[in-house]
């Protein structure tokens, strides 16, 4: 991988985003986490980031609204969805908005990755 890439992790579950966080450090990259989609706005607001990995269901905001803002103020943020709620519907909506891709939980960690690598050399 060159450059270490910037990923925002924001899951609401702690160790999903604890531990995802722990292994994308582990293949290079520079992660920061966010529990909310809220508190990933504001982070987005302050920092330069190349990936967010955003979790649909979370409370206060969930991914799509975060999804939106992304796609309205940093167009070139690339977006990879992660949800346990693994349906069609969820898949057609994140695209519609933007994403880049979507991931269901539980996800294979070389799969993610590969997704992952994918779309930031996108």
């Amino acid at each position: 991988m060159a450059d270490k890439s910037r990923i925002l992790v924001v899951d609401d579950e702690d160790t999903l985003r604890t531990v995802l966080s722990q292994e994308l450090k582990g293949e290079g990259y520079d992660v920061e986490t966010a529990l909310d989609g809220q508190i990933a706005i504001d982070t987005i607001k302050e920092k330069t980031f190349d990936l967010v990995l955003l979790d649909i269901k979370m409370p206060n905001v969930d991914g799509f609204e975060v999804l939106k803002f992304i796609k309205e103020n940093h167009k070139n943020l690339k977006v990879i969805m992660l949800t346990g709620f693994a349906d069609l519907k969820n898949a057609i909506e994140s695209k519609k908005l933007g994403a880049e891709d979507f991931v269901s939980k539980p996800y294979d960690l070389v799969d993610l990755l590969t997704t992952i690598e994918r779309v930031l050399s996108e």
